[in-house]
């Protein structure tokens, strides 16, 4: 009830967006425990669903895709990382050969 509170949720909302995977807090025995990011991602729920129109099911394809893009993101990162790397040797070699 603590975080349907700092949310202005109903705790029914948040036992319902848990049940349909839209969050997933720890628990403790019977407990559920919100951790900072389950209550941002609680706001998140209630900025699409309440000003943005989004229904549930739209709201599960938003996480779905935003998910993606982070995954995406992280491999572009690596990715780049180890060109940088293959440059940086093909430079000291290059260098070296000089």
């Amino acid at each position: 009830s603590i975080a349907a509170r700092l949310v202005g949720m109903h705790p029914q909302s948040l036992r319902l967006y848990e049940r349909i995977g839209l969050i997933r807090p720890a628990r403790a025995g019977n407990k559920r425990l919100y951790s900072r990011s389950d209550i941002e991602r609680l706001l998140r729920i209630q900025h699409l669903t309440q000003d943005m129109g989004v229904n549930l099911a739209g709201v599960e394809v938003v996480f779905d895709l935003l998910d993606k893009m982070e995954t995406l993101r992280h491999e572009l990162l690596i990715q780049m990382e180890e060109l940088e790397s293959d440059f940086r040797r093909q430079l000291d070699e290059a260098r070296k050969e000089r």
